[in-house]
């Protein structure tokens, strides 16, 4: 099993910038991709970001060149970086990771196994 714990959240003026961490424990050995993701307020979750374990990088055309995502070199932590916040970036962001060999159950949403359990970005106008 892996836990993810997302951090980092808050409220930031539009404009400013947010870093956001997840913490991957537990069996992390065999996680491939991991990626954030966010739900907006009465909306779907969505695709925000997502980093393969070879290191390519897909973004969501509503956040190229304003976020950047990461992960450290033992791929435990997972960060994403917000520039130029946006009100209509407001949202839970939910940190995902995708375990094909070492998850005994189908992954669900967006092929990922693992969810955490979000944290909150505000960005005021």
């Amino acid at each position: 099993q892996v836990q993810l714990v997302e951090s980092g959240g808050g409220l930031v003026q539009a404009g400013g910038s947010l870093r956001l961490s997840c913490a991957a424990s537990g069996s992390t050995f065999f996680i491939t991709t991991m990626g954030w993701y966010r739900q907006p307020p009465g909306k779907e979750r969505e695709l925000v970001a997502a980093i393969t374990s070879g290191g390519d990088i897909n973004y969501a055309d509503s956040v190229k060149g304003r976020f950047t995502i990461s992960r450290n070199t033992d791929k435990t932590t997972l960060y994403l970086q917000m520039n130029s916040l946006k009100v209509e970036d407001t949202a839970t962001y939910v940190c995902a990771a995708r375990d094909p060999k070492g998850a005994d159950f189908r992954p669900t949403a967006f092929g990922m196994h693992y969810w955490g359990k979000g944290t909150l970005v505000t960005v005021a106008s």
